[in-house]
């Protein structure tokens, strides 16, 4: 393992740029584009923004998320080198965890999931799935993931209508994003079946746990506002973490 360790290190640091690099482009340009200044708009050279320095037009310093990602990716893949995950070995998790990464960031910080992010997800949930389950197993996972996450969010849809109506005055705030439900669909693909029930049932129990201690804290500042949502994916990403993570 000391011997892979060099080399997952500088990995590492590449999976973070490349976690921070789409972070930023795909969400404003839908694209690979070239990567811009958040304050100015300003275009960042490559040595520049590899080197995270600030914009040169506005001095803006880059963002605390970029510093947490490229800290996070090398502490997690030295675990990862030390401690492969049992049912899907170190490449296939270091892999899945830059994807996950990536929507984790991107829901946090824009509440979106792009398409292109779940197409790539289900291509990686199709051939992490065959890897570790067979056909049968995997194709079931993803469409109960996708399913169940699917009747959450018409659930949902339905409530808001609802609540809506009853108020007189409309609600733009979403409890789940379709996004979300194609993320089901992805993780049901990994996790396979039944194992998908046990990722969703860990993330609805965290989620409202943290919702739950989201709710005191707003009212306790005195800064609740009711309906405000919650960014889903981060906890369906953890209860599935929690599943295939596992030394």
């Amino acid at each position: 393992m000391l011997v892979l360790l060099p080399g997952m290190i500088v990995l590492s640091i590449l999976a973070g740029l490349f976690a921070n690099y789409l972070s930023d482009v795909l969400p404003q340009t839908r694209g690979l584009s070239k990567p811009r200044c958040t304050q100015c708009n300003q275009t960042l050279g490559i040595p520049q923004y590899l080197l995270l320095q600030p914009c040169r037009n506005c001095k803006a310093k880059r963002s605390t998320r970029i510093w947490i990602v490229q800290i996070f990716y090398p502490l997690a893949f030295i675990y990862l080198t030390f401690f492969p995950p049992n049912r899907l070995g170190m490449w296939i998790g270091a892999g899945l965890l830059l994807y996950f990464g990536l929507v984790v960031i991107m829901d946090l910080e824009y509440r979106i999931i792009l398409n292109p992010i779940s197409l790539a997800g289900a291509v990686i949930g199709v051939s992490t799935g065959l890897y570790i389950h067979g056909w049968k197993t995997t194709l079931l996972g993803g469409i109960a993931g996708f399913g169940i996450m699917w009747v959450l969010y018409y659930l949902g849809v339905i409530y808001l209508r609802y609540l809506s109506k009853k108020r007189g005055e409309p609600i733009d705030e979403v409890a789940l994003g379709f996004g979300d439900v194609n993320l089901g669909g992805v993780l049901g693909l990994i996790l396979g079946w039944p194992g998908i029930t046990a990722g969703l049932l860990i993330a609805i129990l965290i989620g409202g746990l943290i919702s739950g201690i989201y709710i005191v804290f707003t009212l306790v500042s005195k800064r609740y506002r009711p309906n405000t949502a919650i960014p889903y994916a981060p906890f369906l990403i953890l209860g599935a973490m929690l599943l295939l993570y596992r030394p």
